[in-house]
C-alpha cells in the first residue's frame, strides 16, 4: 500500500511539473493544469488510492486554512457575512435538496435522502482553498469585499464540519449523530483551550526558536489527526481544529506559517491533480446532475449571495467581488462525498462523479473569472445593477458639505497616517478613503474627515468632493486603482504609487502628476548618504543620529516590521 502511495505520487508530481512549465511560460493559472495533469494519469492510479491521497491533500490545506483564519480580520463584516450565509442556506439549499432527490428518484438511486443532501452540500457549500485565495496573495485580501468572503468561507465550513459528523454516520439515529457532533464539539473545544492557553505556552518552553515552534505545532496536527482518527470522525474535521489551536499573530505563528508555507505547495499539487484524476468519463445520468450542480453554484448562489450584500446596503462592486470567489464547489463537499464511498457506502456512483465533476469545472472558471472580475462587472453586472446602494458607505464616512481646496488620500495603511499627520501639521482640510473595515474605527478616532467606501466605485469619489479637490495622493500600489483614479473628472493634481518603472511611466503618460516609485527613491536617498560621507567627513555623526531619529519616526508607523497593504 505504502508502496503503491509512494508510485502514484510519483506520478503526479511529474504530470503536474510538465504541465506548470507550460503555465509558466504563458503565465496562466495553475488550477486548470493541476486538473489536466490529474485527467491526463487518472486511469494509472487506482481510485482508493486516489481517495486516500485526496483526503490528505484537503486535510492539509484545511490546516493551513486554519491557521490562516483571524476572526478579527472579519469580525468588523462578520454580521453582514453570515446575514448573507443564512439567507444564502435558507434560500439555495432547500432548492438543490429538491433538485438532488428529484434526480435520485429519477434515477433510482438506493438512498434517494442522503443522495439529496450530498446534492445540496456540493451547491451550497464553497471552498476555502480556492476562494479565500491560500494559492496566491492578493490586495483585495486585505479590503472589505475579502473580509466579506471569509466570513461566508468562515460560516460554511462550521456548517460543512456539521455535516461531515452528520454524515460519517451508517445509520443516521438520534444516538449515532449525537455521538459524532459530541466528538467534533470536544475536538474544536480542545482546539480553543490550546489556542489560548497551549500555543503560547509551546512558545514560552521553546525560548521562540522557529524550528521547535514548526514542530511543535505539526506536533499538534500529528495529534488532532490521531484523535480524530481514534474518534472515529473524519480527519479533516481534526486537521481544522489544530489549525484553529495555532495562534494566528505576527510574532508568535510567522514561523509557523512560514514553515507551512514551503510544503503547502506539495499538498496543493495533491489535492488538485487527484481531483482531475478522479474525473470519469460521463454517462448520460452523470452529465446530467453536473449540469445541475454547475448551474446551481455558478448561477444561482452568487446571485443570492450578491443580492444579500446589496440589501446589506453594500454597493454592487463590493457584493460582486465577495461572491466571485464563492462559486465553487466546496473541498469539504468532496470529503462528505469520498467519506459516503469509504465509510457508509450510501452515495450512488453517478452522484459521486457528477460532484467531482462539477467541483473540476467550478474551480476552473474560477480561475478564470477572478483573473477578469473588474471585466465581467463592468460588462455584465452592472448592466443590471444601474442604481447603486450607498448606506454603508454614508454611514462610514464623515465630510463637510463645503468642503473646497482639500487633499484627498487613499489608504490609512503607514504612508497614508504619515500623510494625514503632516496635513494636519500644516492645517491643510483632507479626506481619507479607505476600505479596509479594521481601519474604520481609527479613521473615526485619528481623521477629520474621511470616506469609507471602495476606491473603484464612483460613489466614495463623489462623497470625497474630488470635483473640488485640490490633489489626490494614492498610497496605493495596484494598476487598477491607479487607472481609475485617472479617469476621475476632476481639475486636482494626482499623485500615484508603482513598484514597476514602466508602471510609473505609462500612468504619467496617462496624466498622473507624479508617481512614486519607492526603489528608486531609495536609490536616490543612497546615494545622498554616500555623496555626504565623501565630502564631509565631519557630517558622519549628523548622518548616523538624524538616521536613527528616522528609523524611530518609521518604526512608529510600522514600517520596520511590515509592508504596506490597503
Amino acid at each position: 500500500m505504502v508502496e503503491a502511495l509512494i508510485v502514484d505520487l510519483g506520478l503526479i508530481f511529474v504530470a503536474a511539473g510538465a504541465l506548470l512549465l507550460v503555465a509558466n511560460q504563458f503565465r496562466l493559472p495553475t488550477v486548470p493544469f493541476y486538473l489536466l495533469a490529474g485527467i491526463a494519469i487518472g486511469w494509472t492510479i487506482g481510485t482508493d488510492d486516489l481517495l486516500v491521497l485526496a483526503q490528505w491533500g484537503i486535510a492539509f490545506l484545511v490546516f493551513v486554512f486554519g491557521i490562516r483564519l483571524d476572526l478579527g480580520d472579519i469580525s468588523s463584516v462578520l454580521r453582514d457575512g453570515e446575514v448573507a450565509a443564512i439567507t444564502q442556506l435558507l434560500v439555495v439549499a432547500p432548492v438543490a435538496f429538491g433538485v438532488g432527490y428529484l434526480f435520485a428518484e429519477l434515477y433510482g438511486f438506493a438512498d434517494p435522502l442522503r443522495n439529496a443532501i450530498y446534492f445540496a452540500a456540493a451547491v451550497t457549500l464553497s471552498s476555502t482553498i480556492v476562494g479565500a485565495g491560500l494559492l496566491e496573495t492578493e490586495i483585495r485580501d486585505n479590503l472589505v469585499h475579502g473580509r466579506l468572503a471569509s466570513s461566508i468561507h468562515f460560516f460554511d465550513d462550521l456548517v460543512a464540519i456539521g455535516l461531515v459528523l452528520i454524515l460519517s454516520t451508517e445509520a443516521l439515529t438520534g444516538d449515532a449523530v449525537a455521538a459524532k457532533i459530541g466528538y467534533g464539539v470536544l475536538l474544536l473545544l480542545a482546539a480553543v483551550v490550546i489556542y489560548r492557553h497551549g500555543f503560547p505556552l509551546l512558545v514560552r518552553a521553546t525560548d521562540g526558536s522557529d524550528e521547535l515552534v514548526l514542530m511543535g505545532s505539526v506536533s499538534i496536527l500529528v495529534a488532532f489527526l490521531a484523535a480524530a482518527e481514534y474518534l472515529g470522525i473524519s480527519i479533516v474535521v481534526g486537521a481544522f481544529a489544530a489549525g484553529v489551536a495555532i495562534r494566528n499573530d505576527e510574532t508568535q505563528s510567522l514561523s509557523v506559517r512560514n514553515g507551512i508555507d514551503s510544503i503547502r505547495d506539495f499538498f496543493v499539487t495533491i489535492f488538485f491533480v487527484t481531483i482531475g484524476a478522479l474525473v470519469s468519463i460521463p454517462t448520460l445520468e452523470m452529465a446530467t446532475i453536473a449540469l445541475a450542480l454547475v448551474a446551481l453554484v455558478v448561477l444561482v448562489n452568487p446571485v443570492v449571495l450578491l443580492l444579500a450584500f446589496v440589501y446589506e446596503g453594500y454597493d454592487t462592486r463590493t457584493a460582486f467581488l465577495a461572491t466571485s470567489g464563492l462559486n465553487q464547489v466546496s473541498e469539504f463537499s468532496l470529503i462528505i462525498a469520498i467519506q459516503a464511498v469509504i465509510v457508509t457506502e450510501t452515495i450512488a456512483e453517478p452522484m459521486f462523479d457528477a460532484i467531482i465533476l462539477a467541483a473540476a469545472v467550478t474551480m476552473l472558471l474560477t480561475a478564470f473569472v477572478r483573473r477578469r472580475e473588474d471585466e465581467f462587472y463592468a460588462t455584465i453586472v452592472s448592466r443590471f445593477f444601474t442604481e447603486q446602494r450607498t448606506r454603508k458607505v454614508d454611514e462610514g464616512s464623515r465630510v463637510d458639505d463645503d468642503l473646497t481646496d482639500h487633499v484627498i488620500v487613499l489608504g490609512y495603511g503607514r504612508q497614508g497616517r504619515r500623510l494625514v499627520e503632516t496635513l494636519e501639521d500644516l492645517d491643510q482640510p483632507y479626506v481619507v478613503v479607505e476600505n479596509d473595515p479594521v481601519f474604520h474605527d481609527r479613521l473615526e478616532a485619528e481623521c477629520q474627515q474621511y470616506v469609507f467606501g471602495d476606491a473603484m466605485s464612483a460613489y466614495p469619489w463623489e462623497k470625497a468632493r474630488v470635483a473640488d479637490a485640490a490633489l489626490v495622493v494614492s498610497t496605493v500600489d495596484h494598476r487598477p486603482v491607479s487607472e481609475f483614479v485617472l479617469e476621475l473628472e476632476t481639475d486636482a493634481d494626482v499623485i500615484l504609487r508603482s513598484d514597476d518603472v514602466e508602471e510609473a511611466e505609462a500612468l504619467l503618460e496617462a496624466g498622473a502628476t507624479y508617481v512614486t516609485v519607492p526603489d528608486i527613491l531609495a536609490g536616490e536617498q543612497l546615494v545622498e548618504v554616500i555623496e555626504t560621507l565623501l565630502e564631509d567627513d565631519t557630517g558622519r555623526t549628523d548622518l548616523r543620529a538624524d538616521h536613527l531619529d528616522r528609523l524611530a519616526e518609521l518604526e512608529r508607523y510600522g514600517f520596520a516590521t511590515q509592508r504596506e497593504r490597503y
